[in-house]
């Protein structure tokens, strides 16, 4: 009886430890969590008051939001309707394509993927050229109620409903080859080479002006939408978030096990995949049909949040959509004032950081899998 009561014990005391160790290592997460809000609240507001036009400092700018001082017009005119809209933007946008690369990676099971380039770049660049070489609209001419609503209406929307459309090609296609994740990742490759060759055939018979504006779209900026419209975007991205999170069991049976695993507890993978894909390819043609084509964040902010807070999908989502509203953030802050007055687009400063970025994934995967 001794000897059971000492087994009863010792079992007993590991539960406790264990419990000790996920609790002290969730409130470790948690910590960090709060801490990338506060440093992306502190970089909204640091960059609110710094520009070319009118560089307030931070106190100066934080005392002003918080009604301490009375701002002139003309700083309350820069401050709220050029500064803050496309500081919203940019974490909204930072925040979405964050999340869908963490959602699409782990419903594929390959770090590699990103919503750009699973072929919702190329769908986006396909409406975008068709609106601006040849006028064409889904929506008719631009005098609508939508464009009552959103500025641009024509690009805006044609690039919304294309990148949606070859999503759903791609789709199709991969239901028809097989539901494995692989299916899905080729038949997005062959499309956006499809699709990507219909935009340069295009781009040959543009006039320089046509061209020179579909190459400025395709830079990615987060200065295009107006406060209203940045709202509208952070309120839709509001309605969706939460049936994300839905998902976040399912991803992590998925990365437990692989789809085996995962029938075993009663997830459907296909199912899964199918409306993943979907609500990903949703919330990032939202995001790049206001701002452009912006690369590097739905690829690079799943990456960082694991190495911070691990992989389990409860907590990489949020931390995930975080580390992307602080890098998009960062990245704008300095686009427009490292050359200043010049400014240069939040698109191609991701992408000075994603190539290097992406090789380094490369190398890596690859000295995993020989070393």
């Amino acid at each position: 009886m001794w000897g059971l009561d000492e087994n009863y014990e010792t079992q007993s005391g590991t539960q406790q430890n264990l419990e000790e160790l996920v609790e002290e290592r969730d409130s470790k997460h948690y910590f960090y969590l709060l801490s990338i809000v506060a440093v992306t609240l502190t970089a909204a507001i640091f960059a609110l008051g710094i520009g070319s036009s009118e560089s307030l400092g931070f106190w100066k700018t934080a005392r002003i939001f918080l009604q301490f001082d009375e701002p002139t017009d003309i700083q309350s005119a820069i401050l709220l309707e050029i500064r803050l809209p496309r500081i919203l933007m940019a974490i909204f946008a930072g925040t979405a394509l964050a999340v869908a690369g963490a959602l699409m990676q782990g419903s594929l099971g390959n770090p590699l993927v990103s919503p750009l380039t699973l072929g919702v770049a190329s769908g986006a660049s396909l409406g975008a050229a068709l609106a601006i070489i040849l006028g064409f609209s889904v929506i008719g001419d631009g005098d609508s109620f939508f464009a009552n609503i959103i500025p641009n209406t024509i690009l805006v929307v044609n690039t919304f409903v294309f990148s949606l459309i070859v999503v759903f090609i791609i789709l199709k296609l991969g239901q028809v080859r097989g539901v494995s994740a692989e299916s899905y990742i080729l038949v997005g490759i062959a499309i956006t080479f499809i699709a990507g060759a219909i935009v340069s055939t295009l781009t040959y018979f543009a006039t320089d002006q046509q061209l020179a504006q579909l190459t400025h779209w395709s830079f990615g900026s987060v200065s295009r939408p107006n406060l209203a419209t940045a709202l509208w975007v952070g309120v839709v991205l509001g309605a969706i978030f939460p049936r994300l999170m839905k998902y976040s069991w399912d991803l992590n049976t998925l990365a437990l096990g692989g789809d085996d695993f995962a029938i075993s507890t009663g997830v459907d993978p296909a199912a899964v995949r199918k409306n993943i894909l979907i609500i990903s390819a949703l919330i990032t043609s939202l995001i790049i049909a206001f701002t452009g084509l912006i690369g590097f964040v739905g690829l690079a902010a799943p990456h960082i949040g694991r190495l911070v807070i691990g992989n389990d999908y409860r907590k990489l989502i949020p931390c995930s959509a975080l580390i992307g509203a602080l890098l998009v953030l960062i990245a704008d802050t300095i686009g427009r004032t490292i050359v200043a007055p010049i400014v240069i687009p939040v698109g191609v400063m991701l992408s000075i950081l994603g190539g290097p970025f992406f090789l380094y994934l490369l190398l890596a995967r690859r000295s995993e899998r020989y070393g």
